[in-house]
Parts: C-alpha cells; structure tokens; sequence
C-alpha cells in the first residue's frame, strides 16, 4: 500500500538550477522511481526571492501548486478548491551543503535497489519519498505535507499513525536526546517567514495572538504573522511520535557526514547500505569493511580504509586513501597527481564551476576536523591551527582575506585558498594537494598558488554548476554500468542487466549499453555467454520501444538478417555478432522495427543456446548390434512421465547457467504405456512416416512419404508435418543431411533400401506428460535398432536433446529422463557446458510404490498449451535474471531434493507439500499457466488431497493429484461432476512403471512377436 500524491513539489534556492532539479524529477517518474500510480503533476519550484525561508518556500510551493491544479481543472483563475482533495507532497531542499554541490536532498546513499524496475543512484531524496509514500503517508486523508530534505529520515515499516476521522494539522516528530536537540535545533533567521516559529506556532496551545504577532519582529513579518493567525488559529494541532523512528540531520561537520556514510542504518530502516554501490572495482579486496565506495569506477590497485568514503570518482592505482577521508568528483586525470600523497582524515572535492560563460573544473581540499565558520584563531585547516598552516606553507593571512575583513569573520568558508584560474598554465588537482606536503613542494608551488585567482568556498558556491555536476554523476554511472555488464556477463553472475537496461534508455545512454553487448558476445569465445549478451540487446532494444510497437514473441526469418544467422549456425559468433550490429542500426527508427529487431536478437540467441546445449552430443555413444532382417519391425512402448518437482530447472539455459535437479515419475496410464514407435527397413529407397491414430493397431492418420533430401529441409520447423520424424533421421545419422549424395544413393549405400517408421501416443496434444520428447526416445531407439546399432538410455537422454535442439523446440531432458528410465527417479545437471545430465534411481519403503498407485490420478482438464508458448517468455526472464526468476531457480531445485527425500521416506502428506510447493513455483516462473477452469477444478478438490499440480509446463493438460484416501477415482469424479464451469474432464487411473521402455525386434507383422524382446542395451 502507498500514498498516491497529485503533486510532488521540489523547491529550491534562488539560482539554484531549478531546470536541472526538474530534470530529475522527471527522470525518477519514467524509470519507476514513483510508484506505479507517479503524482500528476511534477515541479521543481524556485523560491521568488533570496532567503525566502522555510515558510514562504512552503506558501509558493502551495500557490504554485493550486495554478497547475486550476489549469488541469478547466479554471481560469487560481481557485483554492482544486485543493480539497489533493494529495501534495512539498520538499524543501533547504540550503547549500559543503560535501555535495547537488544539495542534502541529492546526497548518494551508498544503496543498491535489485528489486526496483531501473537502476540508478540513491539520493537522500529517494530515501525520504520512499518513506513519506510507503510509510509515513499511508492512509492519510487528503491534504498537504510538507518536509525538508536536510536530514536521513528512519521510519519503521508500521509506524502506527491513526488517520481515522483526523483533521487539523499534525506534526511528526521522533525520540532524541537533549544533548541532540540542543546541536541540531531549529534558528530563526531575521525576516524570513519560518515553517515552524510562523505556521505551526499559530496553531500551538497557550498561544495568544498578541504575543504571537508580537514576535514576529520586523513589521512585515507581523503582518504575515496576523494574516497567517486570522487563517490557520481554527485548526486543532497534533502531534504523531514514532517511538522506533531516528533523524539524523546532515551537519557541515566532515566526521558526521563521513560516519553517516559508513555505518549501517537502523533495522527500522527501508535501505541497506553496502560497502560498494554502483560500482566498478578491480580489486575489491583492497576495501576495508567500514569504507564506502559509491558511483565510482576505481582501476588497478586502490587502496581504501576503514572509515573512509569515496563518491563518483573515476581513479586509476596504485593510490592508497588512509582513514577518515571523504573524496568526491575527481577523474582519472587526478590519479597521477594523488600517487604517493598522505591521504589521511581530508575532504578532497571536485566542483563543476560557471564564471558566466566560463565552464572550469576546481578542486578544495579540507581537513575532516576543520570547522567552516569559526575564526582562524579558534579554528583549524587541513585538521591543524591556522597558525601552523601558515608557518609549514608560507601562506599569509593576507593572502587568504582582505585587510578590512574583520578578525571574527576570518575564517575557512571566507578564505580564498582554492585556484580557479591562471594567467598562463592550466590548474588542477597538484595546485591544491601541495598545501599537505609543503616542504616538498618548496617554492615553487607557492609562487604558482599565489599567481592564480583563488575564490573561497563561500565565493564558489553561487557558481556551482549543478546541471554539469549532475550530468557528470549520470555519465561516470553508465560508464561504470558498462563494466558492470561485462563483469556480470563473462564472470555467469546472476545479476539482472535490465534494470540498467531501462535507465541507459531513460537517460539516453542505450547506445554505449549495446556497444559493450556487441563486444561481449563477440569476444566471450563462449555460446552460452554470448548468447546471454545477445538476450540483453533484445531487452534494450524492447525497452526503446517502451511498451509499444507490438509483442515481443513473434517471427524473426526477415531475410535482411539471414547472413548474420548464417553466420552464427556457421560458428562464426564474432562476425555474426556485429553483422547483426550493422543489420540492428536500420530497425531503430520506430516502435515497431525496435520491436521487430527484438524478435531476431532472441532468434540469434537461440542459435547460440541450440549450440551450446548440442554439446552434450559428446555424452551419446552408439554402437554395433545385428542388422534386422529386411521387413522386420522393431517396436518400442514407453510409459508417459510425472514430475513431481523440479520441472523447468531442466530448461537450457537455466538448466547449465544454474543446474537443474527434476523428481520424474515414469508412469502407465490406464494400466498401458500410451506413448510408442515402430521401425523396419523396406527396401524402397526413401522415408516413409506414418502417424497412427493413438495405438500400434490404430488406422492411420497422417503419412508422408521422403524420396528427396529436399524433403527434409523442413526437419527444423516443428509444425511442418513429419519434422520431428525427419529430424531423428538426421540425428541418428541414418542420413547425412546436408550432403552432396541424394537421399535415395545414401539409403541404398547404407541400407540396401529406405526405412518405415510408424508412431503413436494416446494422450491428446498439449498433454503436459512429456509425450513429445518421449516420443523422440521411442523413434531414436528404434531407428538406432532397426539401423543395426545400439544406444544406451543415457545417450538417448542426450540425444533426444540435440534433437528437440535441431528441430528448434528448445526444452529440458526431464521428459525423456522420466520416459525412458523406469521407476522414480531425480536427474540432475551441473551448472556448466558441456551440458551432462546425470539419473539417480529412488528408493523407496517395500510397498510403498502400490501406496503411490492407490493415491496418484490424473485428472484431464479439457485445457490444452504448448509449452513452447510459455518457454519464450521462462527463457527471457532467465536471461534478464530477473530476481524472482532466479530465486525460483533455486526454489526449484531445492523442493526437488526435498522431495526425493519424502519419497524415500514413504511420507505422502510431504509428498503433497512438494506438490504444491512446485505447482506455486510452476506460476512464478510462468504466470497464466493456471486457466480459471483449472483453478476451479484444484479449489474443487483441495480438501481431499495431499496434494496437486498441472503436469508440464502447465496451462492445461493433465492434473496429478495426491488423494488423501486410496482409490478414490469414483469419488473424485462426483466431486468435479458438482462442479460448475470445468468443461469436459476426466479421470485417469495411473500407476508407477517399474520396467521402463523396451526395444523389441519383431517379424514383418508386428501384430505377431517374431523374436523375443530386447532389452536397450546399457
């Protein structure tokens, strides 16, 4: 739940680049940074005049507010009832702030956000929205709130705010000690109109309104006192503590800001800070527990300790940063210039300076324990009495202050130490770092020090140039982001890029993002790397589209990217990579041709994940075994398969870039194996292939007949009849394909005449039992057989693979591991290439396998889903590792191994658990798979199983379910029967298959056994 605002106002200084703070607003809306309902109306507002004050920043804000708000209403006129129902949110940026040229309220939190929809930085600014509108605001009635952005806000999740029937105005306050309040007060300022002494004061009990405008000094401010009691001295004001909340105000001390930096937040906290944010670091063990690194991009050897902070530097080693520093802004010209320096407990800050038209970079360097306003006889610079520095740099005061500035007002903020400009040499960061090591500078520093012009900070800061400091923040992010993603691609680091995606389009910097893509895939020397990378560039180039130009799932056989896809099934991946890049240039003018190009860059990606699961060809071994005579069939039956958790962790790429563990179940259904191919060889030189109706006895019902290689160049488009059928032909190497020898040469050379294969499954398509891939086992085995060869059950595991990766399906190897090795069992996967997969059999009590078959059933749901439907969008969220998709992977293979465990227990009820674990994690991995006739039928009969889940992928089929009872077909089916809007159901009795598929050699009748069975050879 969160609080939605109808305007989201952000006031700042006079001159204080309200443009680029708009900007950013802006920015945090398109990537998502406001919640999915965003406030309407977005506005950075400037305070009219200089030293408006909190009160009359908050009037302006109000005033500006309702005139947006008339103008949206149709209204002429400013009209303050636009404001009954709003929902306003005012932030006040409050005044400069010495260790951010962007303010408090743009101050870096060392955070990362990995669930949030674009990746960028963390501002104090984001903290305090995030808390006002997910925490402090929620259920607040309509109105206006107000906060300043000068101080890190904690709030717990529930902070215990009762809205019911509130009205009036309500103050938030938060436990602090004396000692706190006493340093971090609120001062009133002559004749600025304060939030809290003016607005709130009114409304405060015991106050009269003699002695409240009495007070207010100057007369204009007593008669904004009178006005403001005349409108506001009606309301009730109240009060709202939060016992577990803290508010730790952002001083001008270096220590404060530094130890806020670097200790972790309170448990009440929404963020959690890290050691690095954001950032790039070669040697990461070089940073002590206790130092931040943020916005940073750090080569080579940096050294960093403990209790120090380095923000949006871009540095190159070897440097070492000793304790209590703070160094922000600098870039890689500054390393050579930081070597070998005493970096110890100083503030070190680049500053992106305007002198009207004069664009210049200038650096300032303080100590951490110098205090910029006391003066220099009571205070220190660079953490040593001003006297001191005096003596060890030979700098005079004069040089540093006028001789008719007061003693009193002598002191850092005044002082002008800092090099802007020279006549004749370029400055930088050596012409301020001299003054910690003068001696061995000697004179020469001096002399060049004292011929620049120097401004004091407090000259510097009207010339900030936040826009320019702002866009070099967003320009060292994306650089960092684009080693980022080389880092998480080539170390196969699941961590999702499409958050950094979303933002590179937001903010422009797409193009750099591709660029590192296309060198990625080109140079990994890695399929399955490079296939990732080549996912990523269809994810940006969907987040171009922003939502339009169509879905992303659909054709990708323009022939203008041909000659790249060539490339890729050629194994050329470097070239195929960046003639896609060329081809990708001329699809970006439009939604729809970004989305288009989308669609190849997922196809290219599955050329390079076809071949980087066809590697497990090297795990299928054939060998020798008698030629069956001529006209003689060779006929195999395999049981269908359950799996009872796990399923989808089998998947390429999730099944060799995670590891996958699947709980199978090969299983009769209605008291047969449902699922079978027959093969003889004729002596007619050509293919011929047969579908039969749903038994070997069965008439036919579809025949196709193959005389010519040409006839098989559709093997790899599995709706183009016979294409699995012509795919096993080439697999096995019955034939050669491409070649230059014509089919029926191949055939008669080989064979001595061609081969009939004739194939059938009573279960209805879209079956979720495995029936596609179990069918393949059943074809290989039997044309292996009936070629005169022999393969064991685990090579056809891995070649049904390679040929479901052949014919382009994609998918796993639970199904073939669940139909073709009998019994229960778990397959495993290694995360690695070259993809293995690895059968355990299951043990299980005495008796206990008759149990599963009193309580197991199948229920059809009348609902039928290719898989294929659901595995594009499973593939593409693997590959963006969103974090849910990668938690489920684990999910997955944990529930699998505990389940394993419950049924060597002979536990049923735990059984269930697992069903119904993995039916929850089937839905996160693919949402839809449940259809609403389904999540009927599962309602239907919760109260009388253990457990339930659809079959496959889901989205239709069969339900398995895990009766309470035994034998309770009967009763189920009166059960669904009773129940409204199922469609046509029924009821399947099934039971475990302890003997597996066989291969059998039988005569020129298959009706009639000719030889004994045999067994597959192992």
């Amino acid at each position: 739940m969160a609080a939605e605002w109808s305007v989201l106002l952000l006031t700042c200084q006079r001159g204080g680049c309200v443009s680029a703070f708009q900007r950013e607003l802006e920015a945090r809306r398109l990537r998502g940074g406001l919640g999915p309902r965003p406030p309407a109306l977005l506005l950075a507002v400037e305070d009219p005049w200089a030293r408006l004050g909190s009160g009359g920043a908050t009037l302006n804000a109000l005033l500006v507010a309702a005139e947006h708000l008339s103008a949206r209403a149709g209204c002429t006129v400013v009209t303050s009832d636009v404001l009954r129902e709003a929902r306003i949110l005012i932030l006040h940026m409050g005044r400069d702030f010495s260790f951010d040229d962007c303010g408090r309220a743009f101050t870096c939190l060392p955070v990362e956000e990995p669930g949030a929809p674009a990746e960028a930085l963390v501002c104090n600014l984001d903290s305090l929205l995030g808390t006002m509108t997910h925490r402090l605001c929620v259920g607040s009635p309509p109105g206006v709130w107000v906060c300043s952005t000068d101080m890190l806000l904690t709030v717990p999740s529930a902070p215990g705010i009762d809205w019911d029937g509130f009205q009036g105005v309500r103050v938030i306050a938060v436990p602090g000690s004396q000692a706190y309040a006493r340093n971090h007060g609120v001062y009133l300022a002559d004749e600025q109109l304060s939030l809290f002494f003016d607005i709130v004061l009114c409304m405060a009990g015991g106050m009269t309104k003699e002695d409240f405008v009495k007070g207010g000094g100057d007369a204009s401010v007593r008669s904004a006192r009178s006005v403001l009691w005349t409108a506001l001295r009606a309301f009730p004001l109240s009060m709202a503590c939060i016992p577990n909340a803290s508010y730790d105000y952002m001083t001008t001390s270096a220590s404060d800001h530094i130890r806020s930096l670097t200790l972790l937040p309170g448990s009440a906290s929404h963020l959690r800070f890290c050691k690095t944010a954001h950032s790039h670091v070669d040697q990461p063990c070089l940073l002590e527990d206790g130092s931040s690194v943020t916005n940073c991009l750090l080569e080579g050897a940096v050294r960093l300790a403990a209790g120090s902070v380095i923000q949006h530097c871009h540095l190159q080693g070897p440097l070492e940063i000793g304790p209590g520093c703070l160094l922000s802004g600098l870039t890689t010209g500054s390393s050579l210039a930081l070597q070998g320096c005493p970096l110890r407990d100083i503030v070190l800050q680049g500053h992106h300076i305007q002198l009207r038209d004069l664009l210049c970079r200038v650096f300032t360097l303080t100590g951490r324990l110098d205090d910029w306003q006391s003066p220099a006889e009571e205070a220190t610079y660079l953490n040593m009495p001003w006297a001191e520095f005096f003596h060890r740099t030979g700098i005079r005061e004069g040089d540093l202050w006028d001789a008719e500035t007061p003693r009193r007002s002598r002191c850092l903020l005044s002082a002008r130490l800092f090099p802007v400009l020279h006549a004749c040499e370029a400055l930088g960061l050596e012409d301020v770092l001299w003054l910690l090591d003068p001696v061995a500078a000697a004179g020469e520093r001096l002399a060049r020090w004292r011929a620049a012009w120097r401004m004091s900070w407090q000259e510097l800061l009207p010339c900030l140039d936040k826009a320019a400091e702002l866009a070099a923040r967003r320009a060292l992010f994306f650089l960092q982001g684009q080693h980022k993603v080389r880092r998480v691609l080539l170390g196969c680091q699941d961590s999702s890029l499409l958050p950094l995606a979303r933002s590179a389009v937001h903010e422009g910097y797409h193009e750099a993002v591709l660029g590192m893509l296309d060198e990625v895939a080109s140079t990994a020397g890695d399929a399955g790397i490079a296939a990732r990378a080549l996912a990523c560039i269809a994810d940006v180039l969907g987040c171009m589209a922003r939502g339009e130009g169509g879905l992303r799932s659909g054709p990708a056989a323009n022939r203008e990217w041909a000659s790249a896809f060539r490339r890729l099934e050629s194994g050329d991946i470097a070239g195929g990579v960046w003639e896609l890049a060329a081809e990708r240039q001329k699809w970006m003018s439009s939604a729809a041709l970004l989305v288009r190009a989308a669609r190849h860059y997922e196809g290219a990606e599955q050329i390079l994940l076809r071949q980087a699961v066809m590697s497990s060809c090297q795990f299928v071994t054939v060998g020798q075994a008698e030629l069956p005579p001529l006209g003689h069939w060779v006929q195999v039956a395999c049981p269908a398969r359950l799996d009872l958790s796990g399923g989808w962790s089998d998947t390429p790429p999730i099944t060799y870039e995670h590891g996958g563990a699947v709980v199978d179940v090969a299983v009769l259904v209605d008291g047969c194996r449902p699922i079978g191919a027959r093969v003889r060889r004729i002596g007619e030189p050509e293919l011929r292939l047969v579908s039969l109706g749903g038994t070997p006895q069965s008439e036919v019902a579809v025949e196709l007949v193959c005389r010519e290689l040409e006839h098989l160049r559709d093997y790899c488009q599995p709706h183009a009849p016979g294409a699995l059928l012509k795919a096993a032909f080439i697999c096995t190497q019955i034939v050669q394909f491409p070649s230059q020898k014509p089919l029926r040469a191949q055939l008669m050379e080989s064979f001595g005449g061609g081969f009939e294969v004739h194939t059938w499954s009573k279960l209805p398509h879209g079956s979720g039992l495995g029936t596609s891939s179990i069918l393949a086992g059943a074809v290989m085995a039997s044309l292996y057989r009936a070629a005169g060869k022999a393969a064991s059950t685990e090579s056809l595991i891995h070649a049904v693979l390679h040929l479901e990766q052949r014919l382009t399906t994609g998918g796993g190897w639970q199904d073939q591991v669940g139909g073709l090795v009998p019994g229960i069992k778990i397959g495993r996967s290694k995360a690695q290439l070259p993809l293995r997969v690895e059968v355990e059999k299951i043990p299980v009590p005495n008796g206990f396998t008759q149990t599963l078959n009193n309580h197991l059933l199948l229920v059809y749901t009348g609902k039928t889903r290719l898989a294929r439907n659901l595995l594009q969008d499973v593939v593409r969220n693997w590959y963006a590792r969103l974090p849910s998709a990668v938690q489920n992977a684990d999910a997955l293979v944990s529930n699998a191994e505990e389940c394993a465990q419950a049924l060597r227990q002979g536990n049923l009820p735990l059984i269930g658990k697992c069903l119904d674990r993995y039916w929850q994690q089937k839905k996160c991995m693919a949402p839809g798979c449940e259809p609403l006739a389904v999540g009927r039928m599962m309602e239907a009969l919760r109260p009388y199983v253990y457990g339930q889940c659809l079959a496959g992928a889901g989205g239709g089929g069969f339900l398995y379910v895990l009766t309470k009872g035994p034998r309770q077909k009967e009763a189920l089916h009166q059960i669904l029967a009773k129940t409204e809007g199922l469609g046509n159901f029924s009821i399947h009795s099934i039971e475990v298959d302890t003997g597996g598929f066989a291969v059998e050699v039988m005569g020129c009748d298959p009706k009639d056994g000719a030889h004994p069975r045999e067994d597959v050879a192992v």
